[in-house]
């Protein structure tokens, strides 16, 4: 009973917060010692990013200031916290960044759509502190924006490519410990940081999510080639099931600079369709293949929890 209460309160907080709860229509399938779990994961003040702490910041020597685990939440006291600002090269000049926040020509719209830009955050309304949008799960150890575009939300989509692995007969491989299928999903190797990740990227000012989802798998795994299965592939992603919507616990985030993300999985339970599809890498991608979804699959910032979620909706072996 405790433990239901607990979980009503984190979805009670969760809606305040502008939280979605995502997967919630599959919570009566998981146990509530699971839903709390997972809720517990994407709720500030609860959640402590881990991924965008106490190490080098990417693409960069800059060492991160040091974070402990009761000093990440900006509730706490942490008068020794000097952080370093970076701003990567790379953002110079770029239309998809924004100008400095100090450039007298920027004036932008804090938590609200500015023209094309998405400044909406799904966790729910931001800080603006000293100018700068305050990362809303707390401190990172580095100000500035990194090589990150946007000063706060930074908006991407992720498409979660599946099948079930299958033998020489056409059957579905069921693993010898647990007894349940074996997933596979459509996994690049990013050549910024050699990780595996799913191949998404970021929804560009205007773009729909659902477009930005479609987009990225071809120029990650397809190279955006999709030749004579054009139609197919557009029929294929005409239609998914979203599975997170929220923060990321990203390498790149900073104190005034997130990444957001709407995943969303497209599912061959056939294998007929996507599994035809001929994979090459391109765009950011070094490799591209298709690989067996477990608990010892190491992926690229969040994407092993995002997968898991898969995991659990088509109860796949993990």
């Amino acid at each position: 009973m405790a433990l239901r209460q607990s979980a009503a309160r984190l979805l009670s907080a969760a809606g305040e917060a502008g939280v979605s709860i995502v997967g919630a229509a599959g919570v009566s399938t998981q146990s509530e010692a699971s839903c709390l779990s997972a809720m517990a994961r994407i709720i500030p003040g609860i959640f402590k990013h881990s991924r965008c702490r106490n190490g080098v910041y990417p693409q960069s020597d800059v060492r991160r200031y040091p974070v402990p685990d009761e000093s990440v939440f900006w509730s706490q006291n942490y008068s020794d916290y000097q952080p370093p600002v970076h701003e990567s090269p790379v953002l110079q000049g770029k239309e998809w960044a924004d100008l400095d926040v100090e450039d007298p020509a920027f004036a932008a719209k804090w938590n609200e759509l500015d023209g094309k830009v998405n400044r909406v955050s799904f966790v729910g309304t931001y800080e603006i502190r000293d100018s700068c949008p305050l990362n809303p799960f707390g401190r990172t150890g580095i100000r500035g924006r990194g090589i990150l575009g946007r000063w706060g939300p930074n908006h991407a989509a992720d498409p979660v490519v599946t099948r079930w692995k299958l033998d020489e007969a056409g059957q579905p491989v069921q693993h010898p410990a647990s007894g349940k299928r074996i997933l596979q999903m459509c996994a690049i190797e990013r050549q910024d940081c050699g990780e595996w990740a799913i191949p998404g990227g970021m929804v560009d000012p205007g773009e729909k999510v659902s477009a930005t989802l479609r987009r990225e798998f071809l120029e990650e795994t397809m190279d955006n080639d999709a030749g004579e299965m054009a139609g197919e592939v557009e029929q294929f992603f005409a239609a998914g099931t979203e599975i997170y919507k929220g923060y990321v616990d990203d390498p790149r985030n900073t104190d005034c600079a997130w990444m957001e993300t709407v995943a969303v999985n497209f599912h061959d339970e056939s294998g007929s369709v996507v599994g035809r599809f001929p994979l090459h890498a391109g765009d950011d991608a070094a490799k591209v293949r298709w690989m067996d979804v477990g608990e010892e699959v190491k992926l690229y910032a969040s994407h092993s929890n995002i997968v898991k979620r898969v995991v659990d909706m088509l109860e796949a072996h993990w």
